[in-house]
């Protein structure tokens, strides 16, 4: 038998824990005695402490972790618990970062307000391109949004593409589609060699020849890209174009180090629209 203070210190929790898990009948002492009211603990109680804190950590509140060991949890649900909670945690932790880096975007874009522009603008026919393409709905256009839907969508679409045995035949496309509730159609494609149709699930169609794009190349990470797109929207209106589409962006170097992508952003434009001299 152990004293409170030595089973405390065995099982690295304090004192006034365990009185109140006593209190709220969560773990009971081994023994109390009738004239001190000295409680003393058994080394077997450690793995029922054990399990308690763990649970306790895992965010379960004490009235569910007294349910659940009530019901004599096991290591390997313990275990799957634990993986259940980490894959929550590191979602959080992605959301986080992700929304850190959109703040960090939008001090740029604010810090180069009313500056000139310093991205070079090329306008430019592009082809019609012939692509397979999976899609998802975004809650908004924000790289926050726009990455945990798009990203799954190429690693599953390059997954059916070599299923499907159909070879990719140059860079990823990315466009969108606005939708009446205020969320965002989100395609990933790659340029493919196959009939329009559905293939093995995929959905393989023609984006269209925009006879005019305002096209920039955007360096590093896509969460940075709002600054990039936001001087090309300044370019576009101080040039006396309009703009037709959300815009198509194209992967032109994706390396594992994200800093290093190359994008190229294309917007279709108008070209010097009604009323809308060149400048």
């Amino acid at each position: 038998m152990f004293s409170i203070g030595d089973f405390a210190r065995l099982g690295l929790v304090s004192v006034r824990m365990l009185r109140h898990y006593d209190a709220i009948g969560l773990l009971r002492p081994a023994h109390v005695d009738p004239a001190t009211g000295y409680r003393s603990y058994q080394a077997a109680q450690l793995a029922r402490l054990n399990r308690l804190v763990a649970l306790k950590d895992l965010g379960f509140t004490l009235e569910q972790v007294k349910t659940i060991l009530d019901d004599k949890v096991s290591t390997e649900e313990l275990h799957g618990m634990v993986r259940l909670r980490r894959a929550e945690l590191e979602a959080r932790i992605s959301a986080d970062l992700a929304r850190l880096r959109g703040v960090e975007s939008r001090l740029r874009s604010i810090e180069t307000e009313g500056r000139m522009g310093s991205v070079e603008v090329i306008v430019k026919e592009v082809a019609p391109v012939r692509v397979a393409q999976l899609s998802g709905v975004a809650a908004s256009y924000g790289p926050e949004h726009v990455g945990p839907v798009i990203q799954p969508l190429y690693q599953e679409l390059c997954d059916r593409l070599e299923a499907a045995g159909l070879p990719i035949a140059g860079p990823g496309i990315a466009h969108y589609q606005a939708r009446e509730d205020g969320t965002v159609l989100t395609h990933a494609a790659f340029p493919v060699a196959a009939w329009p149709g559905t293939h093995d699930g995929l959905q393989v169609v023609d984006l269209p020849r925009l006879p005019a794009a305002a096209t920039v190349i955007h360096h590093g990470s896509m969460d940075q890209v709002g600054t990039t797109y936001q001087e090309l929207a300044h370019w576009i209106e101080d040039n006396g174009h309009r703009a037709l589409d959300l815009g198509r962006e194209v992967y032109l170097h994706c390396p594992d180090d994200l800093a290093e992508w190359v994008t190229e952003l294309q917007i279709g434009i108008e070209p010097h629209g009604p009323g809308r001299p060149p400048r």
